[in-house]
């Protein structure tokens, strides 16, 4: 597929887990690639790698400035960087929230604030966050991550409703338990990883964690021109943990 042949793209959180493969997908399908990220030194040809923090709004500022001066504009922002935390709302401690939500929250509002004079100028502008199924199904022990992707689903809404009549399409991903260094450490932490990897797996009724390919590939879709009437819509690549519920397996 060559539907982003001539667009440009920039990613934030782009040198791993989603970003690294929604990055490498949409230069696949011939978009320049810019990647945000914190370390973006093993980011290699064609992508175009830019350290900026998205807690910094001077920063974010300047590396969006930067991408989008060497790739000639910019056609599709991606949201991703994000962090997680655990925890009910007990467990977690107000600098733990305000630091979850500069990122989660604030740094989706950075960057599509610095970027979208390019934006303006692009007939395919099109701005797709990642969000969670933690924004629309109570998970146990994600109170502090949940609210800041609930929030990031409400910004979508708010940011499609402001701006679809300057031709920006804004939409969102909502995934599921996915299978990323991130997730890895946290597996890893736990008294058995074994144990915690087969309950993550078991409560997807797809009965697997889903890839970073796959969310890569929702993300194209949404930011695709062919996807021209879209907008203001959170899509769940979720495994089916949003609306279905299978019943138990026999035994």
């Amino acid at each position: 597929m060559t539907d982003f042949a001539g667009l440009t793209a920039l990613v934030t959180g782009g040198a791993s887990g989603i970003g690294r493969a929604t990055a490498g997908l949409l230069a696949a399908r011939g978009a320049r690639v810019a990647v945000l990220d914190l370390d973006p030194a093993g980011i290699e040809k064609p992508l175009h790698g830019y350290a900026a923090d998205v807690t910094d709004d001077v920063a974010v500022r300047g590396a969006v400035a930067a991408a989008v001066a060497d790739l000639g504009g910019l056609d599709v922002l991606v949201n991703n960087a994000g962090i997680g935390a655990q925890g009910t709302v007990e467990d977690n401690d107000d600098d733990q929230w305000r630091a979850v939500l500069d990122v989660n929250v604030l740094g989706v509002v950075r960057t599509t604030r610095a970027a979208l004079p390019a934006l303006r100028r692009s007939a395919h502008a099109a701005i797709v966050n990642t969000c969670s199924i933690a924004a629309t199904a109570g998970l146990p022990r994600r109170a502090l991550y949940a609210a800041s992707k609930g929030a990031v689903l409400a910004l979508t809404l708010a940011m499609a409703a402001d701006h679809v009549r300057e031709g920006i399409r804004v939409t969102c991903v909502n995934p599921g338990t996915v299978d990323t260094p991130w997730v890895g450490r946290l597996l890893d932490a736990a008294p058995d990883p074994a144990a915690e990897r087969a309950a993550l797996e078991a409560r997807q009724p797809t009965g697997r964690l889903v890839r970073a390919e796959e969310v890569a590939e929702a993300i194209a879709y949404l930011a695709s021109p062919r996807s021209g009437a879209t907008t203001g819509t959170a899509l769940a690549v979720d495994g089916g943990m949003q609306g279905l519920r299978p019943r138990p397996v026999d035994r």
